[in-house]
């Protein structure tokens, strides 16, 4: 059931109402003498969250005109893993204070009477986020260099914040071997899976046994790759999808960055399928000054495949159980097979 979708609990709560309901507390926000929500609809993606263009226009206050928002909140079923919506604001506002460039963070809900969970709302930013699109149209990108730098400096920005941070109290505190806590928990996820995968656990294996000693904590976004950032007039106009940030190891956003599994299609362009890993390391050491050796390099990577497999399968059985009977959950189930492939490609089993 979408966010405005008929309640079935409540009978009379109508997506008419729910539009009002929403009209009356952005009003409130912005302080408006009348406010009219103009458009609103779905936005593509959003397998773990929701995503809803609002077009409003607004008469009276700071906020006068017309405005575009994005409202994010909780699809029907969630990853057990993914954080809440007030978590996932407070970051966007750390982050945002930091620097990096992010839609600005401007209202967060917690009333479930407006459209039945927790919501908030961010500025809507101009571009594309489309993988497959950014890889290979160079009227998107036409210099690939100048956005791989940019990538790097709002990589390294993110990098730069550092544990304690009051605002983000709600973060698991870092461990002192964050690799060692990622195969711990990739190994309870796959018990908690029915079936088995040899594959991940051999990959899973090899990390333990390669595992690179541990560094300084910092901010990981967890989920920096192409297409989970706008691109506009081929700059960064916003990076996107913070749900699964936390401490972390720096070189662990590298890697899910750089994995094959997303440059899509684009094996020759290491940075994401966007251009050179050179190019996107300039950046990043602009505002940082670290570098990552080529063999930890493919370490995270095989990581990132192997994280990436696990939620392959979580997201599979989430269509397979019911619970969200969805396509797109169930094609992403079928991406294991190749997942599996390059987990033996880069143990060094498949040439």
């Amino acid at each position: 059931m979408s966010a405005f979708a008929k309640s079935t609990h409540s009978p009379e709560d109508t997506v008419a109402n729910r539009r009002l309901y929403l009209e009356q507390y952005l009003a409130t926000c912005t302080s408006a003498d009348a406010l009219h929500i103009k458009r609103i609809e779905k936005l593509s993606g959003g397998a773990i969250q929701e995503n809803w263009l609002i077009e409003a226009s607004i008469s009276g206050g700071d906020w006068d005109g017309t405005r575009r928002w994005v409202l994010r909140t909780d699809a029907p079923a969630n990853v057990n893993v993914s954080m809440t919506r007030a978590e996932e604001f407070a970051v966007l506002e750390v982050v945002y204070s930091a620097g990096v460039q992010v839609p600005q963070p401007l209202w967060l809900c917690r009333e479930h009477s407006i459209i039945g969970r927790d919501f908030f709302i961010m500025q809507a930013i101009p571009g594309t986020a489309a993988g497959h699109r950014l890889v290979r149209d160079d009227t998107l990108v036409p210099d690939r260099a100048l956005l791989c730098r940019d990538l790097g400096r709002n990589l390294a920005r993110i990098h730069a914040i550092a544990p304690p941070l009051q605002a983000l109290n709600f973060l698991p505190n870092p461990t002192a071997d964050p690799a060692q806590r990622s195969i711990d928990q990739y190994l309870e996820f796959l018990d908690a899976l029915d079936g088995d995968y040899p594959v991940i656990e051999w990959g899973l294996r090899w990390l333990q046994n390669q595992k690179p000693e541990p560094v300084e904590s910092c901010l990981v976004h967890r989920d920096f790759r192409t297409g989970n950032f706008m691109v506009n007039d081929g700059r960064v106009s916003g990076v996107l999808d913070w749900e699964f940030t936390g401490w972390g190891d720096w070189r662990e956003d590298i890697g899910w960055f750089t994995a094959n599994c997303w440059r899509f299609g684009r094996l020759d362009r290491s940075a994401g399928g966007i251009g050179t890993l050179t190019n996107f390391m300039e950046g990043y050491s602009e505002v940082g000054t670290r570098s990552i050796p080529l063999d930890e390099l493919r370490y995270w990577q095989l990581m990132a495949h192997v994280r990436w497999a696990i939620i392959a399968v979580q997201q599979a059985e989430r269509h397979l159980s019911g619970k969200q009977p969805s396509l797109e959950l169930a094609l992403t189930g079928r991406m294991v097979p190749e997942l599996e492939y390059e987990i033996l490609a880069l143990t060094g089993v498949a040439k």
